[in-house]
């Protein structure tokens, strides 16, 4: 061998020598973080930033991040801090599918956060169970679910659609017009309502849909003018709600001649819309944030004291905030952000949350928590009419069909559909 060929050979030992020991010193560093918790934890934020439903879910990603970074600041978890992973469901259930499938599979987070339709979270439901990891879902719905792989922070029916029918009758009127987006939480919701109002002898007089996103609702208007009703309930998502509050408005359709019980409009969807629109209406919801306690005292502080005053909170951000607040305690508990390790943790969790005390019900891992009907004021806050005064159990399934019998109506929807959860545009 050359003179230059051996001091070639020597180069190329040396560097793969060097190589050899960077290599062992990265795997031991690896090991004395996992054995020491340096490091992080990487979470999912799955929500809609574009789309018609990002007037809803932007609010909800920044209420994600306060909880995340309230953690962090006071150490993190497991001595780790937490890296959140914020990703685009743009309004469309196969986008929300695909990110779904990247953040398990190859980002690996330990959990997701994230969805409002009952559209996405049906449509990714499958992924999570394959892959036996965990959705944390905020947003009210319809029920009729239960999923080992998903913990329901939102309301059941029976902790909001159904109290809030009793206290229109009682106090609103008993003629009904039911007005609701294409897809399947207001095709079930009004199920529901339909037979409560029945069961109640009130009267539903007419009923109708408009696709997720639009803004004509011109014959809507119109057959709600014929029917007269007394009260509209309105399940109605994302920005649609603009064009149809505008629209009543625009008919001459007040809260004192017709008031509207919207069960998806809070805070952030009065702001949108404009409270001198919305001044009247009634919403169902879990929490206002007019709720008096310490905590959401603290809760409003902090949003206004980041995002400025104007700032507003709402149901579905209170229940992202307190799901990433259990999410974390179970994994203390765990000693493990793996969900194989805190699945069994995560069951029983309880706190002070800002609207009241939240419990996950064991046996169904939806949430123990209060409900409340609120009348959107002047300055597009709610006055809180009523509460339940405590936290209420929930029932996934409404007592008056079979499970059989429900499995049959939304399996009729889906294939309706053409095997989707959604009516297309």
């Amino acid at each position: 061998m050359s003179g230059w060929g051996r001091r070639r050979y020597f180069a190329g030992a040396f560097l793969l020598t060097v190589a050899g020991w960077l290599a062992a010193i990265a795997v031991i560093q690896a090991w004395d973080d996992r054995a020491s918790g340096r490091g992080i934890i990487k979470v999912g934020i799955l929500h809609s930033r574009t789309g018609t439903m990002a007037v809803s879910e932007r609010t909800v990603i920044d209420a994600t991040l306060y909880a995340i970074d309230e953690i962090n600041k006071a150490g993190g978890v497991l001595g780790r801090q937490i890296k959140p992973i914020v990703v685009d469901g743009k309004s469309d259930w196969a986008v929300f599918a695909a990110q779904a499938e990247r953040l398990i599979t190859v980002d690996k987070v330990s959990a997701v956060f994230g969805c409002w339709t009952s559209a996405c979270r049906k449509t990714i439901k499958p992924i999570f169970e394959k892959h036996d990891s965990v959705l944390f879902y905020p947003v009210q719905y319809e029920g009729l679910e239960t999923s080992p792989n998903i913990v329901y922070t939102g309301a059941a029916p029976n902790q909001q659609i159904i109290p809030a029918i009793k206290w229109s009758l009682d106090n609103l009127g008993r003629r009904f017009f039911l007005v609701g987006s294409d897809y399947v939480f207001p095709r079930t919701a009004n199920k529901i309502i339909q037979a409560q109002v029945t069961a109640l002898r009130g009267e539903v007089v007419g009923e109708a849909y408009a696709p997720l996103g639009s803004q004509d609702f011109t014959a809507i208007i119109e057959a709600i003018k014929q029917a007269r009703p007394d009260v509209i309930f309105n399940t109605i998502n994302g920005d649609s709600n603009l064009g149809f509050h505008r629209a009543l408005r625009g008919a001459g359709i007040t809260p004192d001649i017709i008031p509207v019980m919207s069960f998806s409009v809070a805070e952030a969807e009065v702001k949108a819309i404009g409270p001198a629109v919305m001044a009247g209406d009634y919403a169902a919801r879990n929490y206002f944030q007019t709720v008096d306690t310490p905590e959401n005292h603290a809760f409003v502080a902090g949003f206004k004291s980041r995002y400025g005053k104007d700032y507003v909170t709402t149901a579905p951000m209170e229940a992202a905030y307190f799901g990433v607040k259990l999410w974390a305690r179970a994994v203390s508990e765990a000693g493990s952000a793996d969900f194989r390790d805190f699945r069994a943790t995560i069951k029983g969790q309880s706190m002070a949350s800002p609207g009241g005390t939240v419990t996950i019900d064991p046996a169904t891992q939806h949430t123990w928590k209060t409900v409340r009907i609120g009348r959107i004021r002047a300055d597009g806050d709610f006055e809180i009419l009523w509460d339940s005064q405590r936290p209420v159990r929930p029932v996934p399934y409404p007592s008056f069909l079979a499970r059989s019998q429900w499995t049959d109506f939304l399996d009729g929807l889906y294939r309706g559909w053409g095997n989707n959860w959604a009516a297309p545009p």
